[in-house]
């Protein structure tokens, strides 16, 4: 009897990729043209809600913010972040779909496109690994890019917007809802964590009406991103985002391209702030994942963590 594992990744129709975890879609990956660049939606909660939103729910002009997604204000001076540059970003080839019990693992290539030149400025190689963890439901999604120019170098400019950026559910937000802003040291609220450092920040709020359940994402910065100790860019209204160009530039080099990786756990309940350390100091001492030629019958590439 063949055995199915309990990770799975399946290409949709409509430019999407569903993410299943004992045959419950958790997540979902969107890379259609109708918008300027991918993004994850939906993302659900371990009762089934829905975790993040698209768009601001009281500011039209933020239509841009799209669940979770990848994006930076100042690319050499253009506009990545907003919709209205004409900048976008594109998924140009999928690499891997690695289905598994412990975890699922997709690996993508992204071109970003000033909206003149058909040519990118950079590629960004994104790999995504799911795991399932012991809590009912619950699970990590975690995110490793590489992003590598076209040309010799390339800047990031300064800026408080960029690169991995979510925006929570309408119920979730302090002012919208009912939810808690907490970071890794203790504070609360975007009054006291607004560019502040932090090695996590969560955001959790109910998620369900009748039930009063309350449900979260903790975002967790890796130690070896730039700009540490990273800063981040949070509000009560329902977004947060580690903005490793809060301080200054960060110069990408085709023979060093920068490379970021975060982690996000969708998680039942309020913070546990033992847990997330906990999570933390695995996702820290965790080697990197890489794209490597196939070794299956078929497969031309796979995704394995460095050794």
């Amino acid at each position: 009897m063949n055995h199915l594992p309990r990770c799975q990744i399946v290409p949709l129709a409509g430019h999407r990729t569903s993410v299943s975890i004992d045959d419950r879609e958790i997540l979902r990956w969107n890379f259609g043209n109708d918008y300027p660049r991918p993004f994850f939606f939906p993302v659900v909660a371990p009762s089934g809600a829905m975790l993040t939103r698209m768009g601001h729910p009281g500011a039209p002009d933020h239509d841009h913010h799209q669940s979770i997604w990848f994006a930076h204000h100042k690319v050499m001076g253009i506009d990545f972040w907003g919709n209205a540059s004409g900048a976008v970003i594109r998924q140009l080839q999928w690499l891997a779909y690695d289905d598994g019990d412990d975890a699922s693992r997709m690996a993508v290539e992204l071109g970003w496109f000033d909206g003149h030149d058909p040519a990118p400025l950079l590629k960004q190689e994104l790999i995504c690994e799911v795991r399932p963890l012991a809590a009912k439901n619950e699970f990590t999604l975690e995110l490793q890019s590489r992003f590598v120019p076209v040309s010799e170098s390339l800047e990031f400019e300064k800026t408080n917007f960029g690169f991995l950026a979510v925006r929570v559910a309408k119920s979730i937000s302090a002012v919208f809802g009912g939810g808690v802003l907490t970071g890794s040291e203790g504070a609360q609220t975007e009054k006291n964590l607004f560019e502040q450092s932090a090695r996590w920040i969560d955001y959790s709020g109910p998620t369900n009406r009748e039930s009063n359940q309350t449900e979260g994402i903790t975002y967790f910065d890796h130690p070896s991103n730039p700009g540490q100790p990273t800063g981040w860019h949070v509000r009560d209204d329902g977004w947060l985002c580690a903005s490793p160009c809060m301080k200054t530039s960060i110069t990408t080099r085709k023979q060093e391209p920068l490379a970021l990786r975060y982690l996000l756990h969708i998680h039942s309940g309020t913070i546990n702030s033992e847990l997330a350390n906990n999570i933390y100091s695995e996702f820290s001492a965790r080697s990197s994942m890489q794209v490597v030629k196939g070794t299956k019958p078929h497969t031309r590439w796979q995704v394995e963590r460095r050794e």
